[in-house]
């Protein structure tokens, strides 16, 4: 949201100028009976004229009779230079000399010369002095500058209430830069009751003056519908006349309206115009704004360095916005060398002004160890800062904290409440959390469907984590009626958006002709898309593509090469598969003691192909000592999970009494439970015979 902006001290030589020229003075009376006031009109007309000579001459004669006003005028010629050379000390004794009988002009044109250090010593205390003598007189300009002067404490001790009295003078008899203040003061609360009702009615005084600011803060109003209802059409009206005048913030936020479409007919080419406006004159927002068009190509070509060009001016000028973007362009690697301590370093100057996302970038890097040192407790600390702002993002990272316990007490009511926070925003990252929540049961009673219907909120958002999440529901059947053709639309569309699960997943439902048209080369396709990313299932999933030939050329060696990428990575299948090549020398050099450790890292992991072919080394006594018992133990482990080639194999140990004692009813319950699943060595077995192990 734009800040609310206060209207400076007035300038000195602006308002003489208005006051030379017979603008309303309180504290001048003319009598246009007398021969003085006849003298006066005389010189104010040569002045008039630029006859500064006859001007000067006239205003020095009345001068010297103690004519206040002649020496005013006197004092104007001299701070101004008009025929004289610019001398603010004589101008300060003229000023005086006026002053002292009482001139509110003078007192007021005093005060200024005081606050600048003007002809004399500076002095905020002696401006305020003179300033109030004027304001008592009822001088608008100097009512006002007495306010400044009270909320910046300059001169007089610091009291917003007083400020806002001042102001208020100043306000009531129609000054538009006071109204202007004031209604910033009844929108902040600051020196008065907050009242957003009476902000807008001082903001429409001054705008209905032409105060560009008045006008611009009145759109602000409409805009985010304070005081007034909520109206994106009025608070693009305002913001356009403030705009014309050249307030670069009004085009700046008229440029956001026509990005977005708030008021007016969505148009990026019209908001980068704008924009370019204001970033010209210098706003900093407006820098930021048209950097992010220039990087994203919306409304301008294209152009890395136009946007690194205009962050670049924005962050400078101690933007947080633009220094956020600026570290985001270098974590990225986007027209620039990628740096993450650069990225930090940015992120920090914009965190530390209390930019929320920042902050929530800054504790990501912190939570990866990426250009600074990896601190969970500096990560969890930037995130709560971010997340205490209401900031979504950074509510859902929060809640990661609490759920896995990293850098503070693991407790997943905690992690709830934070996922729930950003899912109550409508973030979809915080939705999909909370999906998972439900989905695991953690720390909330398991239900699939309640998982379903927080992935689909997010996935209608194109959140790809949680379309991947609610097309596994659907390609399983779990809270949702199963439907492979649901499955496949949204893989499809989470892997569209390059997310390495889904890829994997479409490449199986490719594989098998669920929900698709069954084609290997379509599989081959999203296993590779996955597997260039890392992703371990699809290396796995390659591997037997190559393994296989399907979709490719057979090629063991080829087949190896994923197996182990994906074995490196932890993958259980993967390491049973590269055992088997190890075992039988496909696409390797045969190896007894490779297949053995790679069959126990699987089978360490409770996969049940690993410990039959574990078993099976151990009762063979190859890569390992020979041990019935051992090869029994890992059967049984394999069996107990189903696998009917341990069942079997199970069943064969105890006929023969092999590391277990010898039991044809335990045989007969091993070979039937294998059999039932179709193994064929179960069945001879069952038949009378006696099979060597599978």
């Amino acid at each position: 949201m734009s800040k609310l902006v206060r209207t400076p001290l007035l300038a000195a030589a602006l308002l003489a100028v208005s006051l030379a020229f017979g603008q309303s003075d309180k504290g001048v009376t003319v009598s246009r009976e007398t021969e003085s006031a006849a003298q006066l009109k005389s010189a104010t007309d040569a002045l008039g004229r630029k006859d500064y000579a006859q001007a000067k001459a006239a205003f020095e004669a009345l001068a010297l009779s103690n004519e206040s006003e002649a020496q005013f005028y006197l004092g104007l010629m001299y701070e101004r230079g008009e025929g004289v050379s610019i001398d603010e000390a004589e101008a300060a004794r003229w000023y005086r000399l006026a002053a002292d009988q009482g001139l509110a002009s003078a007192r007021f044109n005093l005060g200024l010369l005081y606050q600048k250090g003007l002809g004399v010593p500076q002095s905020d205390s002696e401006a305020a002095k003179w300033y109030r003598l004027a304001a008592d007189q009822g001088m608008l300009d100097a009512q006002s500058n007495l306010g400044a002067m009270y909320s910046t404490g300059r001169g007089v001790p610091q009291s917003d209430s007083e400020s806002a009295k001042w102001y208020r003078l100043a306000a009531g008899q129609g000054l538009a830069p006071a109204q202007f203040v004031l209604g910033t003061r009844y929108s902040t609360g600051l020196g008065v009751p907050k009242d957003d009702a009476e902000a807008v009615k001082w903001y429409r005084l001054a705008a209905a003056q032409g105060h560009p600011e008045g006008e611009r803060n009145l759109g602000t109003m409409y805009r985010d519908g304070r005081g007034v209802s909520q109206d994106d059409a009025q608070a693009a009206k305002w913001f356009r006349l403030a705009a014309d005048q050249g307030l670069a913030s009004a085009q700046n936020d008229l440029g956001i309206a026509y990005e977005k479409g708030r008021g007016v007919p969505k148009d990026a080419t019209e908001a980068a115009r704008l924009f370019q406006l204001a970033a010209g004159e210098g706003d900093p927002k407006a820098q930021t704004n048209l950097g992010q068009l220039y990087r994203d190509g919306r409304g301008v070509t294209q152009s890395y360095p136009d946007a690194l060009k205009w962050f670049r001016l924005a962050a400078a000028q101690g933007d947080p916005d633009g220094q956020d973007v600026l570290g985001i362009m270098y974590r990225t690697g986007r027209g620039v060398t990628q740096d993450d301590a650069e990225a930090a370093r940015w992120y920090r100057l914009a965190a530390d002004q209390g930019n929320a996302v920042a902050q929530e970038n800054l504790g990501n890097l912190y939570e990866k160890g990426l250009g600074v040192v990896k601190s969970d407790t500096e990560a969890l600390k930037l995130y709560r800062l971010a997340a205490a702002q209401g900031y979504a993002d950074a509510q859902n990272s929060l809640g990661r904290m609490y759920r896995d316990g990293r850098g503070v007490t693991q407790s997943y009511p905690d992690a709830l409440k934070w996922f729930r926070l950003a899912a109550d925003h409508g973030d979809p990252d915080g939705q999909n959390s909370l999906g998972v929540m439900y989905r695991t049961g953690r720390g909330v009673a398991q239900s699939d469907a309640e998982a379903a219907k927080w992935y689909r909120l997010a996935a209608d958002q194109g959140n790809a984590v949680a379309q991947d999440n609610l097309g596994y529901l659907y390609d399983m059947g779990l809270g949702v009626v199963k439907s492979d053709a649901d499955a496949a639309k949204w893989y499809q569309l989470s892997a569209a958006q390059g997310d390495a699960d889904a890829q994997n997943s479409l490449g199986k439902m490719y594989r098998t002709g669920r929900g698709v048209a069954q084609s290997d080369a379509e599989a081959v396709k999203w296993y590779r898309l996955a597997a260039d990313q890392g992703n371990a299932f699809a290396e796995a999933n390659l591997g037997v593509v190559y393994r296989t030939g399907r979709g490719v050329t057979r090629d063991e060696a080829e087949a190896a090469r994923w197996y182990r990428l994906a074995a490196d990575q932890g993958n259980a299948v993967a390491q049973e598969n590269l055992g088997n090549l190890y075992d039988m020398g496909l696409g390797v050099v045969k190896s007894d003691a490779e297949a053995l450790k790679l069959y126990q890292l699987s089978a360490a992991q409770g996969y049940a192909d690993a410990q039959n072919s574990l078993g099976k080394m151990y009762r063979t006594g190859r890569g390992v000592a020979q041990s019935d018992a051992e090869a029994v133990k890992w059967y049984r482990l394999a069996a107990d999970q189903g696998n009917a080639f341990a069942q079997a194999n199970l069943g064969f140990m105890y006929e023969k009494g092999l590391g277990v004692e010898k039991s044809s009813a335990e045989a007969l319950k091993w070979y039937q439970l294998a059999a039932a699943q179709g193994n064929e060595s179960a069945k001879k077995a069952l038949a009378g015979l006696s099979p060597p192990p599978k």
